[in-house]
């Protein structure tokens, strides 16, 4: 028992780390990546293009709100 516990605090560790929001902000990216994939709204190479733009923006949105509120 105590080894699954501590299996699962080093994966909770290693995906959420410092910050939440990072991690939130990729997965709503990734989560938006699979209903565009699974609705056909965009298919073949242009899925990893649209994939790169909403991960990138997701994560410096979150980092925008992380810099703004620790400068307050």
């Amino acid at each position: 028992m105590m080894f699954l516990k501590a299996f699962g605090r080093y994966w909770y560790d290693f995906i959420i780390g410092d910050d939440w929001k990072i991690a939130a902000a990729v997965l709503s990216a990734l989560l938006a990546l699979f209903i565009i994939e699974k609705n056909n709204l965009i298919t073949g190479w242009w899925l990893s293009i649209a994939g790169a733009i909403l991960i990138m923006s997701f994560f410096s949105i979150s980092l925008i709100i992380d810099v703004r509120s620790k400068s307050r």
